[in-house]
């Protein structure tokens, strides 16, 4: 693969300032000297940018001088090893019109370029040891962060991060591993040189670290992909006022006639650098209303995916034991609930007030209840303490144990699969199984753990992964 010189638009598609084509491979420069009205790029020195022309060939003998200039560009060398590929590497920088682009790329593959696959820059720049696998995923992390908090998370696993913890625990792994092994050797003569005491100490050591990476994915999935926040209640509850609410935009429709909201609403907010995702949905009643009956239908699908959910009720329209009775039905425990009692504003002269007794939710839900809002949608009252609670909530996802954050899923199942293993080699010890068990469990246990950083990896998996890279990256 690497024999091939590749070329692609880096930049994203579309009509823009300027455009950007890398090239790559054994024959960059000589490729790029052919159409390239300027410098001569097999001389000048790495890290250097050159002004010129790029100019069609339009046959083999032509000088360029007399060929057609496609574009006035700044063009950057890169020699190898210090390139993203670590190849030697060029970059055009042109006008940004898709078709001078379309043209650029047409001249450099009639000189001998190819078109690049999605991810093939990186898949090379990984390859060729520059980066490993982890680093490699987080660089398309890193291209689709959304907000403060994922764009910090990619960059530091783009600085090793989570390879760092990996080889720090395959390192350790590794040195009792290698004991192991040696028994083997000397099996005949039944002696042991890994202390199967310090081992123990060291699984336990495992078990804790690789836990507290797994526990990080929840928080990590939260501000990679956002979370899903569900806004539920009676008709007429308020949710659709309290999404624009959120909002500060007038983006549901909101009257007095129930049933207003048919289908479910959604838009993203960013609230302390995480997305969260409101989905504003039908009120959740019995109706013979063949339209209505599929929003509610809707409704509780989101209730199924969601990861918060916001239950409207208010004490005009509700009681206690229907809301005690709605949260029995859809509690889980992933799932978080934040009760919102809404329209408070209309019980300013009213006695009458919808009280709940925690103790009594916490024991029909364990581990369900720990907040109720006073709020009003329509005139905005605690909707910035609802602000606060929902961040609060994604801090409160964080492993305190760890600095590594767990975003890709790939990750989190090796790390449970080297958990497992490690499970059954603390079983082996402890019933004192034959050292060939021990040692298949501890290879297990350390080439899951190489899964991630890319020691130990196969053609489809990185296929798999490369493939869901952009052209050009």
């Amino acid at each position: 693969m690497n024999q091939d010189t590749i070329c692609a638009l880096a930049t994203a598609g579309g009509v823009g300032a300027i455009g950007v084509i890398r090239v790559s491979g054994a024959e960059a420069f000589s490729i790029v000297n052919k159409v390239f009205k300027g410098a001569d790029l097999e001389k000048v020195p790495s890290h250097t940018v050159h002004y010129g022309w790029i100019v069609s060939s339009l046959s083999s003998n032509e000088e360029k001088g007399n060929s057609e200039p496609i574009d006035e560009v700044m063009v950057a060398v890169f020699r190898a090893p210090k390139s993203f590929t670590t190849e030697d590497s060029v970059e055009i920088s042109f006008h940004g019109s898709p078709h001078i682009g379309k043209k650029i790329l047409e001249v450099l593959i009639a000189n001998g370029a190819r078109m690049a696959k999605a991810g093939e820059f990186t898949m090379r720049a990984f390859i060729n040891g520059r980066i490993d696998l982890a680093q490699a995923e987080s660089i398309a992390d890193l291209i689709a962060s959304e907000n403060e908090a994922s764009r910090k998370v990619a960059l530091n696993q783009l600085k090793g991060g989570i390879s760092k913890e990996i080889g720090e625990l395959r390192e350790q792994l590794l040195n009792f591993t290698s004991l192991i092994e040696l028994e083997l050797d000397f099996s005949e003569e039944d002696v042991e040189f890994a202390d199967r005491t310090a081992m123990k100490a060291l699984l336990q050591n495992l078990k804790s670290k690789i836990s507290n990476l797994k526990d990080s994915f929840q928080y990590g999935n939260a501000i990679k992909n956002g979370i899903d926040v569900a806004i539920i209640g009676k008709p007429n509850a308020g949710k659709s006022t309290l999404l624009n609410a959120l909002l500060k935009e007038e983006r549901a429709i909101v009257s007095d006639i129930a049933g207003t909201t048919r289908d479910t609403i959604e838009e993203v907010l960013h609230i302390n650098g995480t997305a969260f995702r409101f989905i504003d949905t039908a009120g959740i009643r019995e109706t013979t209303d063949v339209i209505e009956e599929i929003g509610v239908k809707k409704a509780k699908e989101k209730i199924a995916s969601a990861k918060i959910l916001l239950y409207l009720y208010d004490s005009i329209d509700s009681t206690i034991e229907e809301v005690i009775d709605f949260v029995k039905e859809v509690w889980r425990e992933d799932l978080k609930i934040i009760l919102l009692h809404n329209k408070v504003d209309e019980e300013a002269n009213k006695d009458w007030s919808l009280d709940f007794d925690k103790e009594l939710l916490m024991s029909l839900c364990p581990n369900f209840l720990e907040l109720i809002l006073r709020i009003s949608a329509k005139n905005n009252e605690n909707i910035d303490t609802l602000k606060y609670e929902l961040s609060d909530y994604v801090e409160s996802l964080k492993s305190e144990e760890s600095n590594v954050v767990i975003t890709n899923q790939r990750h989190y199942e090796a790390l449970q699969k080297s958990w497992d293993s490690v499970i059954r080699v603390e079983d082996a010890i402890a019933h004192h199984l034959p050292t060939e068990l021990l040692a298949y469990e501890l290879r297990n246990a350390l080439e899951h753990l190489g899964e991630i950083s890319g020691t130990y990896t196969n053609d489809e998996i990185l296929g798999n992964i490369f493939s869901k890279f952009c052209i050009g990256k």
